[in-house]
């Protein structure tokens, strides 16, 4: 089983993991940080779960799931984070989570500062700012350094605090979807709440890739998926509150459905995807199996180096990830340098290479193309990504 780089470059064990999914024709997928896929038997559990459902209808969800089952899920969620399961409530997603935890932020008054960065997620962006304007705060934005080092990330935060003394709460993104920087989070909440600032951490690339003691990052708030590097079905998501500061977080919209205090009741309420959720148990088992986010991290970054490594040495390509391994994931940017806009080549890499990638805008360091590898990926895929580059980068010269 893999739990070491050596073991993550085990291209037998890699390949049995891999028929796993089951992959249409097409395209090669490099774009696998937008969710992930099932293995076949998640999928497969998944759809004898809907069926179930379909048939029981709220017989079951009434006297099964909400009674026991989604109190068994939260315990195992709550063991996967090593936390008390008192400290999680269950949602759709880590956007609906996050907007639920923002909102809610008890510990503001007018002209208090929030804090963002050029690299977070649009949900969570707009929800700081729309908090600013409903209760007259004023938004602070930061803008990271290009090329990032873990000094200078970590620096940048705590100019913000000494610079901008009124700011109360801040968000902070593990894993941005832009580029795949990784953020040095234990060390900016340190810096954080010496300067009185609380943290909305964003895990949502984060869970399933990063092996990481949530309790020792030091962060009271955050929202996670479970359907990107986990393995669930879509819509499965949940948020963490310190149960030290639960009142700190008002009921969203005054929810009323269970006791006060329940961490539940800050959850957006609505019916959820009773069969995906009834499916977490076999998708954690897995996950375990396949040795937890240390392991699939391990592989994951032995295939973006696969790729990386020659990508840096190539005239007309600028990696925009550092080398840094704290700093990187399998989410990597690079840029072709002889063009501003990068969608023109992201669509060259599909029409004349075959391999389906995404542009990305809005951080600092301008556009790129996002690659992201998967546990489906192959080194033949990566070398199919390796030759492409190679003559694209040509175009430059």
């Amino acid at each position: 089983m893999p739990r070491n780089e050596e073991n993550a470059r085990d291209e037998h064990f890699w390949q049995a993991i891999a028929q796993r999914y089951d992959v249409a024709p097409g395209p090669v997928n490099l774009e696998n940080g937008y969710f992930g896929r099932m293995t076949r038997t998640v999928a497969h559990d998944y759809q004898r779960t809907i069926d179930f459902i379909n048939r029981s209808n709220s017989v079951h969800v009434r006297q099964v799931f909400d009674e026991t089952q989604s109190i068994e899920i939260r315990n195992q969620l709550a063991e996967l984070l090593g936390v008390e399961h008192t400290s999680i409530a269950l949602t759709n997603c880590a956007s609906d989570a996050l907007q639920s935890v923002i909102r809610n932020y008890n510990g503001l008054q007018p002209g208090d500062q929030l804090l963002i960065s050029d690299l977070e997620y649009h949900s969570v962006e707009y929800a700081m700012r729309w908090v600013a304007q409903q209760r007259g705060l004023e938004i602070i934005e930061i803008a990271h350094k290009h090329p990032a080092t873990y000094e200078s990330l970590v620096a940048s935060y705590r100019e913000a605090f000494e610079h901008y003394p009124r700011i109360k709460l801040m968000a902070l993104t593990h894993v941005t979807h832009r580029t795949g920087l990784v953020m040095p989070v234990q060390a900016i909440a340190e810096a954080a709440k010496a300067h009185g600032v609380d943290v909305v951490l964003d895990g949502a690339h984060a869970l399933g890739q990063i092996d990481f003691d949530l309790q020792a990052l030091g962060v009271p708030f955050a929202g996670f998926n479970l359907h990107k590097w986990i393995g669930s079905p879509l819509t499965l998501g949940f948020m963490y509150i310190d149960p030290q500061r639960l009142a700190d977080i008002d009921p969203d919209m005054g929810s009323k459905r269970y006791p006060e205090p329940d961490i539940r009741t800050r959850s957006p309420y609505g019916t959820a995807n009773i069969p995906a959720w009834l499916t977490l148990p076999k998708v954690l088992q897995e996950h375990r199996e396949l040795g937890g986010s240390k392991a699939k991290g391990d592989r994951l970054r032995y295939l973006r180096e696969l790729w990386v490594s020659e990508a840096r040495q190539l005239p007309g390509i600028e990696v925009l990830t550092p080398e840094d391994p704290r700093l990187n994931c399998a989410i990597t940017s690079m840029r072709f340098t002889h063009v501003d806009d990068q969608q023109p080549m992201v669509e060259r890499l599909l029409k004349d290479y075959n391999l389906f990638t995404v542009a990305r805008n809005g951080s600092a360091c301008g556009s790129c193309i996002r690659i992201t590898v998967g546990f489906a990926t192959t080194p033949e895929d990566i070398q199919q990504l390796v030759r492409a580059l190679r003559e694209l980068s040509q175009d430059s010269l």
